[in-house]
């Protein structure tokens, strides 16, 4: 059962990509039909659910057309089913009733061949198909098996959210595919399955090691205060330490330029060692409610749409944000929005520039046992709610706002338009007000927003948290000299302010705020309607408010405004084999411009 219904959630992602990436209209009635001339197919797929911001729900996707079907020895070569009429039998064809009956009904078109349509429909080309394919292919699966492991268990909240991701993305043609992994190591290493696992040590020798630190230590004594005393065998007071994700060693290890750093004596392999970790959403950010820091480790896997090992700028990144938040950042967004923070990256330590690979970035780790945070993307995985099939799955936004009407005394639908509220309050505006008072922007999506709860299940607070996601406006480049020197130079951090415009509207407005309301709408307590209005409402009165301080906010404007939005295609991404994280921040992936579903019409 769980293959199946992993298969069809699947597809039916697939296919919601697709109807937002190319623009294809959704009828509000009836069956919609597809044609893919590229490979002379059409289908028809009835629509469960209608979504003003895109979120449609689908059933079974049917073939009407497929090329040569109706083709057979000895049958006529064109015109449908049945007896043909002479002129259309081949000359020295031994046609018979018998030899051309109608074939049955086809199928519903499997994940893997919706995927190769619509690959060859966008233009790619085998290479380009062959990976779409293999990648969907390989996310339905962990997805089954992530069902049928069924809910995750977590030490604390903040880790049993970070567990919950069930299916991921739900606008990601495979957000689960995790090529490279056995059966084993994702058992081992998969959040969803309750993965736990030692890390992997380096010894580094001074002369190649290279950190930094905005704290009062420095990285070499951070991580060994994590230890606690106790070294890897091999290890002396005096090494310099390098954790490392298992399944990451084992790559290092087949690198060259690695072996040679090793018969240099300048790298040592130390091997398992310490308490285990647990991998977070993230899958290579990892977490032991004991620790002071989490740690963010390279993995030399495609994940979504990027290899995900870190970048030297990344590095500097987060320990350049981190010494702006101490400079006096940290107190002015206190004083705005006192509910919202940035978690830090405040050090971190690498084998130099000839090891790429193996390094470690630090980072906070802020919450206790009993804090309600939860990743947001906890709340809008699809992988929860009812199926086609049948089967109910556990909706968790729905459960945490029922809570809340009960607690309050609140009707649901009052309750969702209350939580909505409050989550704008607790994570939407903080973000909107730092890019519009300090030039910052923050690439805020569902996995890298955490929220805060309070007693009753409300939104309280907000949180962000990822290295790579942090931009400079070069209008504000000035400003922020007064908490950095050279903001954003060595780190390469400095975006143009239309490039900031852009990739902020789809972060925070797209896929955070957009995608919320998608996600409450999806628990039918309440009509999207209603939370568009609502929105509309609070992003108005921020507007309004930044006009009277003289700081008006283009993107806030344009979420109210603009026809049109622009958004990250995802889908086309993989289609065109893009990597985020290579080359330059403008071509680093495929957007479209989508309805805005906030403008009024």
């Amino acid at each position: 059962m769980n293959t199946f219904a992993a298969d069809e959630l699947s597809a039916e992602v697939l296919l919601r990509c697709w109807v937002r990436e190319a623009r294809i209209p959704v009828p509000t009635g009836g069956p919609m039909r597809l044609a893919f001339p590229a490979t002379g197919v059409t289908v028809e797929v009835d629509i469960d659910a209608w979504s003003a911001v895109g979120w449609h729900r689908f059933g079974p996707i049917y073939p009407l057309a497929l090329p040569h079907a109706n083709r057979r020895s000895g049958a006529p070569k064109n015109k449908g089913f049945g007896r043909p009429a002479g002129d259309e039998i081949e000359p020295d064809s031994a046609w018979t009733a018998e030899s051309w009956l109608p074939p049955a009904a086809p199928p519903p078109l499997d994940a893997a061949t919706l995927a190769t349509l619509i690959a060859r429909e966008a233009g790619g080309g085998v290479p380009a198909v062959a990976d779409l394919v293999s990648r969907v292919v390989d996310s339905s699966r962990r997805i089954a098996t992530h069902l049928s492991h069924g809910t995750s268990q977590g030490e604390t909240r903040f880790l049993w959210a970070e567990k919950a991701l069930v299916a991921g993305h739900p606008f990601h043609p495979a957000p689960k595919a995790r090529q490279g992994w056995t059966d084993e190591e994702a058992r081992t290493y998969s959040p969803e399955l309750d993965g736990s696992f030692q890390l992997h040590w380096w010894s580094v020798a001074p002369t190649i090691a290279a950190h930094d630190s905005a704290d009062a230590d420095p990285a070499p004594a951070l991580i060994a205060k994590l230890l606690g005393g106790e070294l890897p065998r091999g290890a002396t007071p005096n090494s310099i330490l390098i954790p490392a994700h298992p399944w990451q060693s084992q790559q290092l290890r087949q690198r060259p330029e690695i072996r040679t750093l090793m018969e240099q004596g300048l790298l040592a392999n130390l091997g398992p060692h310490g308490k285990p970790w647990h991998a977070t959403s993230s899958l290579r950010t990892v977490y032991r409610p004991d620790a002071r820091y989490m740690l963010k480790l390279p993995l030399a896997m495609h994940i979504t749409n990027s290899k995900r090992e870190n970048l030297y700028k990344e590095l500097l990144r987060g320990v350049e944000v981190r010494r702006m938040l101490d400079a006096g950042l940290a107190k002015s967004i206190a004083a705005a929005h006192p509910g919202f923070g940035i978690v830090g990256d405040p050090a971190w330590i690498a084998a130099g520039t000839g090891a790429p690979g193996l390094d470690v970035i630090l980072r906070e780790n802020p919450f206790g046992p009993m804090d309600r945070v939860y990743c947001v993307a906890a709340f809008t995985d699809l992988g929860y709610g009812p199926s086609r099939n049948g089967h109910l799955r556990e909706n968790l936004l729905a459960d945490i706002i029922v809570g809340s009407a009960e607690r309050t005394g609140s009707r649901p639908a009052e309750a969702v338009l209350d939580w909505f509220t409050r989550y704008m309050e607790a994570v939407i505006l903080p973000i909107l007000w730092l890019d519009s008072a300090h030039g910052i922007m923050l690439e805020a999506h569902h996995q890298n927003t955490l929220v805060v709860l309070d007693p009753n299940g409300l939104p309280e607070g907000g949180r962000y948290r990822d290295n790579q996601g942090y931009y400079f406006r070069e209008s504000a480049v000035p400003h922020l000299a007064d908490f950095a020197p050279r903001p954003g130079e060595d780190s390469d951090s400095v975006a143009a302010d239309a490039l900031v415009d852009e990739r902020l509207t789809y972060y925070v407005g797209v896929n955070n705020l957009i995608g919320m309301i998608g996600a409450l709408g999806a628990t039918a307590l309440v009509e999207e309607r209603q939370l568009l209005r609502r929105a509309r409402e609070v992003l108005a009165r921020f507007a309004a408010g930044r006009q009277a301080a003289g700081r008006a906010h283009r993107v806030t404007e344009a979420l109210l405004d603009r026809p049109t939005l622009p958004c990250k295609a995802n889908l086309l991404t993989r289609v065109a084999g893009l990597d985020e994280l290579v080359g330059p921040l403008e071509t680093q992936s495929v957007y479209v411009q989508i309805p805005n579903p906030l403008a009024v019409p």
